[in-house]
């Protein structure tokens, strides 16, 4: 392999050594391979793109933690991204020009009082939770709150996963009572709590083999919400009329798919869609995708486990969603489109709308 070091590749991508460094250390961008002895650092030419992508990013004055979303996410995702990071910019630099032109007319005589202040935004939020038409049990759990909307889809087709699935919504809920100066720090310890208590679930049951769950947690904090994400259950993002999915498929089938073995028309119908990679379960610490999104006055936000995603086509979800209908109704329709579907797996759903309150 033709690895470039450090030092080209930091004049290749325009970033400097110090910053590969540091992305190393938070795992933005590692190098192809360090050298034992040394500790040098070298990079594929592969990796350009990725590093150039980043330099852009930091232009924008994107934050490192955002960065990482953007680069790991599929294109359009990463793109809607964008679109949200820049319009939270645009806004914030009109609410700042608008208070600087006011200081200017304050100070010369000519304004005596204060602009309006920025809105105050809140979400309407619902939950539901259907067993379907052809299980047994209900594994499935969905909650929303004023700050926190969750689904889990509990695995191990025993009573297990329903409290597999419990744990971890409890877990997340749990960040309600109070502010969270960190977001993303909060749903990440919390992704972390829920895994423990699955793990001490199955050390307390040995029946309980194959005990886990997937998580899909929301986490309001004033105009961002923070997003943790595990396993198979989806978030989407309603925003102008256009559908937007914000997390990945932690499945085999979605890795052929990155990859470039399948195509999504065929990921749809694989044998192996549901075998998943990542969840939280009882033998490996939970590793949660962690990203930051923007808030607009009438984006709708939709979490839900496969038993509706798998069986329901995105454009019927989009058209659900746009319905002009409070979030419980909205929700309910939802778990119909999936029974009128065959109903085969358990479905919960959270929809929470962001509102100028």
């Amino acid at each position: 392999m033709n690895l470039l070091t450090i030092g080209a590749f930091a004049r290749a991508s325009r970033l400097s050594p110090k910053a590969l460094r540091l992305y190393d250390e938070l795992g933005l961008l590692r190098p192809a391979d360090v050298d034992p002895a040394s500790g040098y650092r070298f990079y594929d030419p592969a990796q350009l793109d990725r590093a150039r992508l980043v330099a852009w990013l930091r232009r924008l004055g994107m934050p490192l933690a955002r960065i990482r979303m953007v680069c790991d996410a599929e294109p359009a995702t990463a793109a809607a991204e964008i679109t949200a990071y820049w319009a939270q910019v645009t806004a914030e630099t009109a609410a700042r020009q608008e208070l600087a032109a006011f200081l200017v007319d304050y100070l010369r005589g000519k304004a005596t009082t204060m602009p309006d202040a920025q809105p105050t935004l809140g979400i309407r939020f619902a939950a539901r939770s259907d067993i379907g038409l052809v299980r047994a049990r209900n594994e499935d759990c969905a909650y929303a709150g004023s700050h926190v909307l969750a689904v889990a889809d509990g695995l191990g087709g025993h009573a297990g996963g329903a409290q597999a699935s419990a744990a971890a919504i409890k877990a997340v809920a749990a960040l309600e009572s109070s502010a969270q100066a960190d977001p993303l720090a909060a749903l990440s310890q919390a992704v972390q709590e829920a895994g423990a208590a699955i793990r001490q679930r199955a050390e307390a049951d040995p029946d309980l083999e194959g005990l886990g769950t997937t998580l899909t947690a929301l986490l309001w904090s004033g105009s961002q919400l923070a997003l943790a994400h595990i396993g198979d259950s989806r978030a989407y993002l309603l925003r102008d009329a256009e559908l937007f999915r914000l997390t990945d498929d932690h499945t085999y089938v979605q890795s052929l798919v990155k990859a470039g073995q399948i195509g999504a028309d065929e990921a749809a119908a694989h044998p192996q869609r549901q075998l998943l990679e990542r969840a939280l379960d009882a033998t490996t610490d939970p590793h949660a995708d962690l990203s930051l999104h923007a808030v607009r006055p009438a984006d709708r936000y939709l979490l839900c486990t496969d038993g509706l995603h798998g069986v329901v086509a995105e454009a019927e979800i989009r058209s659900a969603l746009s319905a002009q209908a409070d979030p419980d109704a909205v929700a309910a329709n939802l778990i119909g489109l999936a029974n009128a579907a065959g109903g085969p797996d358990n479905v919960a759903c959270a929809v929470a709308d962001v509102v100028d309150v």
